[in-house]
């Protein structure tokens, strides 16, 4: 017998599956989800995944043979953690509080993983701040049976350039294959919002949908301010349009808050914000899409733009969207700094794996195992998993990575644009000041609010505490906040770096 015994996702085909399986359509979505997986797993064995599609992370046992079988979807949107007891027994589960709480674990911090942390601004690849707490990646299943534990990638991205159609061509692709992930992505009885940024990936989510409805937050900062041009953008679609203001005093006082349900730092600045969407959106609807993908995806990014300058040089340096400091920089400041643990090793697997790809290529993959699993898809789990939302993400499905992993560079970035295909694509649906709106990213005025000395009290109480001291030289971190204070406001990134990590190790390793 299979026994489903963690289970949290969305699966889009469920209704292909249900024929597959024949299963009974007329199920609760829980008790469908629950017959896919075991019904399933008793047919495609391994294989199951190869089946599903959309987001999901779900262990299942084999009460016959005793086995766990785990699994972690493609992306990674969904998190995974497992971790093996001094008597032999693995604890596995969704959320790393499960774990923590459960007789056998020994709560001691991976200190090595702050010079990771330093660097990316989150916790990459399978190790976390527990020691001996790990992540199932992306694309991986985990097999526990006898007190043996395997673990065996069933899935990695891979790309075949096919230059036999035009940018045309494969608009059109992503236009139809999203057109399709938008009937799946909910149930006609099913209500949705939709997150509404200035950005062209929220926006043709957005007008694809049904959503009566679009969330956004702002600013009364108004260079940082996007919801305005979100608020022209829903108008134009005919859609309700809700503005979470953020003032830099929320901010600064959910802080802690985000860091305890993120169960692990991060230092991307926007999560608070997105933290603070997500409690203002799950006041008026408990499901909302998102555009996240895209970017990765389609070559969204500004700095892919350096591609081809870069050339064979990436392995020796690109890590992903964010290296904050380097390695000088962050053995002058902390207490216990290891040389061998540098960030460059965690992708070194990947560079060898994409040999002889275009650069353009080998930076989105970076991005897509490393950056995606690591920071964007745990803020949107953790932080709607927190609020009480449930988001769906349309473009982070295979079907619409099948595309890019076909499409030329040359039909993601030029000199002038990035997302080229993808933009024309969204021009079929958005005018094209939408469609081809520069990219501004999902900007926070943090760099201003960190040096006002009305709100930044919990920075400074943190950086000139003894838990600072114990992991950094306090006399060089107050150098750079003196700095940044002093009008370095470039700096600001490795002041909130520093400053995330100790709030996460106060509520889980002094508070607990």
């Amino acid at each position: 017998m299979i026994e489903l015994k963690t289970y949290r996702g969305h699966i889009r085909n469920w209704e292909a599956l249900c024929d597959a399986l024949s299963l009974d359509k007329t199920l609760s979505r829980a008790e469908r989800e629950q017959q896919i997986l075991t019904k399933g797993y008793e047919k495609w064995g391994n294989a199951l995944p190869d089946h599903l599609y959309g987001m999901f992370a779900f262990a299942l046992r084999d009460t016959e043979s005793d086995k766990t079988v785990c699994f972690r979807d493609h992306f990674g949107t969904k998190p995974f953690y497992y971790y093996q007891t001094a008597d032999g027994r693995l604890l596995y589960g969704t959320m790393i509080r499960d774990i923590i709480g459960q007789e056998g674990f020994v709560r001691e911090l991976n200190e090595e993983m702050l010079q990771i942390y330093l660097s990316l601004t989150y916790v990459a690849g399978e190790d976390t701040f527990f020691k001996g707490l790990k992540k199932l990646m992306p694309g991986c299943l985990l097999e526990w049976q006898n007190g043996q534990l395997q673990i065996t990638r069933y899935w990695a991205p891979s790309y075949h350039t096919d230059r036999s159609k035009s940018v045309a061509e494969y608009a059109d692709e992503i236009h139809e294959t999203l057109a399709q992930m938008m009937r799946e992505v909910k149930t006609p009885d099913e209500t949705a919002e939709s997150f509404l940024s200035g950005g062209v990936d929220s926006s043709y989510v957005l007008a694809m949908s049904d959503a009566k409805r679009a969330d956004s937050c702002g600013y009364d900062e108004e260079r940082f301010d996007e919801s305005r041009i979100a608020a022209q953008t829903a108008k134009l679609l005919g859609v309700e349009h809700s503005v979470a203001k953020i003032t830099p005093q929320q901010y600064f006082d959910i802080v802690p808050y985000v860091m305890y349900n993120m169960e692990q730092p991060l230092g991307d600045a926007s999560a608070i914000v997105f933290t603070l969407g997500c409690l203002a959106t799950a006041e008026h609807t408990k499901l909302c899409y998102s555009g996240e993908g895209a970017d990765e995806f389609f070559g969204g990014y500004n700095m892919y733009r350096n591609a081809e300058r870069y050339g064979d040089n990436l392995r020796t340096f690109y890590v992903g969207n964010t290296n904050i400091m380097k390695e000088d920089e962050k053995e002058r400041i902390l207490q216990h700094y290891n040389p061998e643990v540098l960030p460059i090793r965690l992708v070194e697997h990947i560079y060898d794996e994409t040999e002889g790809l275009d650069p353009l290529t080998r930076m989105a993959d970076i991005d897509i195992r490393i950056w995606l699993e690591g920071d964007i898809y745990l803020n949107v789990d953790k932080m709607s998993t927190a609020a009480g939302l449930e988001i769906r993400m349309p473009l982070t499905d295979r079907r619409i990575f099948d595309i890019a992993s076909r499409m030329p560079a040359e039909y993601k970035v030029t000199e002038e644009q990035n997302k080229v295909a993808f933009r024309t694509a969204a021009a079929k649906v958005l005018p094209e000041e939408i469609a081809f709106r520069k990219k501004l990213g999902f900007i926070v005025p943090i760099r201003l609010w960190l040096a006002d000395e009305q709100y930044n009290g919990d920075v400074r109480r943190l950086l000139a505490s003894d838990i600072c001291a114990k992991f950094f030289k306090p006399e060089q971190v107050q150098a750079i906040y003196d700095e940044y204070v002093g009008g370095n406001s470039d700096l600001w990134r490795k002041i909130w770096t520093i400053y995330t990590f100790l709030v996460w190790y106060e509520e889980y390793f002094v508070k607990r």
